[in-house]
């Protein structure tokens, strides 16, 4: 077995407090209580204070927190886990009643993540992970959130990953008509995103595999947005982690902050911008998209993927 060590550097960053999205609301994140520092051993003095490794469904992480430690670092130090009996649930942002961002060509945002979430839980069943759940929930934005965590946490599951679409903020929208209707389009902005809240009870996990999910999707050819990092997106910016790979913090996210497991969401794309649209349309971007996530949990669950490929 291969050991690796796990780094985990937190960066005082402020929150930010706002989303357009309409199936997404805020709420006040959890005060965050201090870390404690291991007990000394009792044979040996102990100059810095140390956390001690916690192990999740299989998974553990040491953290430690030297100043200054990039984030891209961070490595997941794992026990390995049962491919057959890991439970990952892939949640399908939004419902029917309320369906998120409208693409430039007029589809709902639902439609795209219905796809992608069932390639994706096809693709992970496929590689052995045969307890991945597809989740979709119906009802109005803030009554489905509730439903989606309280079933996520019920299962229970080991990790969660919640599959969106991105557009942009009204302001941000231009005119144009698209076989005969009226819609609204950004070309200005594209590519993918991974955001994690530091409200979620194991967010620890979460980063970790935040950070592989997203050195995936670039490892899969892709770029990320980086528009959340500019300030003409104003009181909609957020905190980057990682301006290598895309990773945001996004605390105030309830299917990230309620959920009782490690929690990931993914916006996979720009469906307002009228050329990536086509593309996140396509069978060949959502096989490549879910081989990404797919590559990203096997990591997950054994490094030896990451640096050896299948064994």
């Amino acid at each position: 077995m291969i050991a690796a060590v796990a780094v985990l550097a937190l960066l005082p960053i402020e929150p930010s407090h706002a989303s357009w999205l309409s199936d997404l609301f805020k709420g006040k994140s959890k005060t965050e209580k201090p870390q404690k520092p291991a007990a000394a051993p009792k044979t040996a003095a102990v100059t810095k204070p140390v956390v001690s490794p916690k192990r999740h469904h299989g998974i553990k992480l040491a953290a430690l927190s030297p100043a200054g430690l990039p984030l891209a670092a961070v490595k997941l130090a794992a026990t390995k886990c049962e491919p057959a009996k890991f439970r990952i649930v892939v949640d399908v942002g939004h419902t029917p009643e309320s369906e998120g961002a409208i693409s430039a060509r007029n589809v709902a945002e639902f439609v795209f993540n219905r796809r992608l979430a069932l390639k994706i839980e096809q693709k992970l069943k496929a590689e052995g992970f045969a307890e991945t759940k597809l989740l979709v929930t119906d009802g109005k934005a803030r009554a489905s959130l509730v439903r989606r965590v309280a079933a996520a946490n019920n299962m229970p599951a080991n990790l969660f990953l919640s599959v969106h679409h991105d557009s942009v903020p009204n302001k941000l929208l231009e005119d144009w008509e698209f076989e005969g209707k009226k819609s609204h389009f950004s070309d200005r902005f594209s590519g993918y995103s991974v955001f994690v809240s530091r409200s979620n009870a194991d967010f620890p996990t979460s980063l970790a595999f935040a950070e592989l999910l997203a050195k995936e999707m670039k490892n899969q050819g892709l770029r990320y947005a980086d528009q959340y990092t500019l300030p003409i997106m104003g009181r909609y910016r957020r905190p980057l982690l990682n301006k290598e790979t895309g990773v945001y913090r996004y605390d105030e996210l309830i299917v990230l902050r309620k959920t009782k497991m490690a929690a990931v969401l993914l916006e996979a794309g720009s469906i307002i911008n009228r050329d990536e649209e086509l593309k996140m349309d396509s069978a060949e971007r959502r096989n490549v998209i879910a081989s990404g996530v797919a590559a990203a949990v096997k990591e997950f669950c054994d490094p030896r993927w990451g640096m050896l490929g299948p064994l």
